[in-house]
């Protein structure tokens, strides 16, 4: 077989990668969130999206700068470690470690939430407990949910979101009671605090914009149309979160719910029926199950190869079941991680995924601004694109995560000490480098579905 054959030919333009960036995001995830970051907002939570999108647009400018520089990079763990410090890059990844880690634990959360309040009179335990066991299952035996597969079920989220969009807005027209259509934007209740609570939050909904990053090697000069593609994926994306909870807020003003957690199964119910509620209620399950396959397999990988490598304990991280070569242990570990939903709030679960988000947007940020100090006599460039803006990105994302939920906090801050006191152990009181992180898992996982998507797709 000729050797081209094995190289993949740069013939991807700008918008089928911005295409599929928002369709990685997942748009439908404004629907699922909506009632819990509502009230958070009091009830304005298209500002408190736009609010925070101007820290994802900001941090998005970053990264493709970055990318312009490391086009094969892709993380702001690597950014940091090569612009910065091995060390804080050390810090940068573990931050990075606990969304991974915790991320399985909110999905299962917020499908046991809508579960249990379609039959109130089954034990929220019980749908906890088949989420886990079936998603831990499954990825024990190595069955993976195909490409393919969570693809289709992206495009039906969408016909889903759409068809919501238009029932809200044949609802709100058709009501006799009279609509105030700036109320979603600021009512009387709207406080500046309100509106940075519900920004923190949001940030949940933008985790993997970056993920265009891995058609790197297919894109059309891919030094321009990469950090394009990432600009544009956090803008549109935000755009379509704000017109989605815009319309939602139409239909209930305010940010007061009977279980906000599951708002957005009753307004579903409010202006499409029984039968619509239903199918929406469907499409949430799936989901999550869908989405927690994955994504429980991510943190399990990534946590094999920081064991292979010697970050984390490599007898117990790097051991993998015989018969189906799985990281079994790890896998168990994020498993159990996930009955601490049981103690927890969609608030406070994503809050605390936030924190590890915030914390690498930044340093994004901060890579970008010492990256034009070190290179300032051998490298001219414009000081506002590379001072001024990652510095009004850093200085957004830090507001933003002061008002994250104060448990978010402080378990974030244990978190980070506990891995620096790891760093110090790993590195002998600093005396040596510390070990290189493997993120390469998550690429992986980013390029099967880059390449099914491009299969698929056309």
């Amino acid at each position: 077989m000729p050797v081209e054959e094995h190289r993949l030919q740069r013939t991807v333009t700008l918008w089928p990668i911005v295409l599929f960036g928002i369709a990685y995001i997942t748009p439908f995830i404004a629907l699922t969130t909506f009632g819990v970051f509502s009230e958070a907002s009091n009830g304005t939570l298209p500002t408190a999206y736009a609010f925070g999108a101007t820290a994802m647009i900001f941090t998005a400018l970053s990264y493709g700068k970055m990318a312009r520089e490391f086009p094969l990079a892709g993380s702001a763990y690597t950014y940091a470690r090569q612009v910065i410090d091995s060390r804080v890059g050390f810090m940068v990844g573990w931050a990075i470690l606990l969304d991974y880690f915790w991320l399985p634990m909110v999905v299962w959360l917020i499908g046991t939430a809508y579960l249990t309040a379609q039959f109130p009179g089954v034990p929220s335990i019980v749908f906890l407990l088949g989420f886990i066991v079936l998603t831990t299952g499954l990825n024990l035996l190595g069955i993976k949910v195909t490409t393919r597969v969570n693809l289709g079920l992206i495009g039906f989220q969408m016909a889903v979101l759409v068809a919501f969009i238009v029932l809200a807005l044949k609802y709100v027209f058709g009501i006799d009671v009279g609509v105030s259509f700036a109320a979603p934007f600021w009512n009387s209740e709207s406080t500046i605090s309100a509106v940075s609570a519900g920004a923190a939050l949001t940030a949940y909904s933008f985790i993997g914009f970056d993920a265009v990053s891995t058609f790197a090697e297919e894109a059309v000069n891919p030094r321009k149309t990469i950090p394009r593609a990432i600009v544009l994926t956090a803008a549109l994306t935000a755009l379509i979160f704000i017109i989605v909870t815009y319309t939602m807020q139409l239909v209930h003003p305010g940010g007061v719910f009977a279980d906000a957690e599951t708002a957005p199964l009753d307004i579903a119910k409010e202006v499409g029926g029984e039968v619509f509620g239903s199918l929406f209620l469907g499409t949430v399950i799936l989901a999550q199950f869908t989405a927690g396959v994955p994504i429980q397999a991510a943190g399990a990988r990534l946590m094999f190869a920081m064991g292979r490598d010697g970050v984390l304990p490599k007898r117990i991280f790097a051991y993998v079941l015989p018969r189906f070569h799985t990281p079994a242990f790890n896998l168990l570990l994020t498993g159990a991680v996930g009955f601490i939903a049981l103690a927890s709030s969609i608030a406070s679960a994503t809050s605390f995924i936030n924190f590890g988000a915030f914390t690498a947007f930044a340093f994004v940020n901060i890579s970008v601004m010492v990256l034009y100090w070190r290179q300032r006599e051998v490298v001219q460039r414009n000081a506002i694109s590379w001072v001024l803006q990652p510095l009004i990105g850093l200085g957004v994302c830090v507001w933003l995560m002061t008002h994250l939920d104060w448990k978010a906090l402080t378990m974030g801050g244990i978190w980070l000490v506990l891995g620096f006191v790891y760093l110090v152990y790993l590195t002998r009181g600093f005396k040596v480098e510390p070990p290189e992180m493997d993120f390469s898992e998550r690429e992986e996982l980013l390029e099967e579905a880059t390449a099914s998507a491009s299969a698929g797709g056309r």
